[in-house]
């Protein structure tokens, strides 16, 4: 099971930080991948951090978002400063089945899902 937390209202320029905690399985041996759905709008990958913490962002994201993890307490942290407007979505935690220091976007690579954490920015 994945759980999200940490969404909320935050105004333009303000800052978040959503935790994605497992339990169940291992995310040591994991990539964990942070998507995000605004309404009407295709869901789209944000960050990814792998088990050997290869990371990469979205270009939209790059030099705002910073995804870690801590496997100790089996969580995944997205901290999200300078936040826009733009970043308002419903945000995500994904994990694969499969172990291995893999580090991608690509949503067919994922097989567990959280029902998310939503992020709303406004003034």
């Amino acid at each position: 099971e994945l759980v999200e937390s940490g969404g909320g209202l935050v105004q333009p320029g303000g800052s978040l930080r959503l935790s994605c905690t497992f339990s169940g399985f291992s995310l040591e041996d994991r990539a964990v991948g942070w998507f995000r759905q605004a309404p009407g709008k295709e869901r789209e990958g944000v960050s990814c951090i792998s088990s050997d913490d290869s990371i990469i962002y979205a270009d939209a994201v790059k030099g705002r978002f910073t995804i870690s993890r801590d496997n100790a307490k089996n969580t995944v942290y997205l901290q999200m400063n300078n936040l826009k407007p733009e970043d308002t979505a419903l945000y995500s935690c994904a994990a694969p089945r499969r172990t291995g220091a893999v580090v991608t976007l690509a949503e067919w690579e994922y097989d567990f899902w959280g029902e998310g954490t939503q992020v709303t920015v406004s003034s």
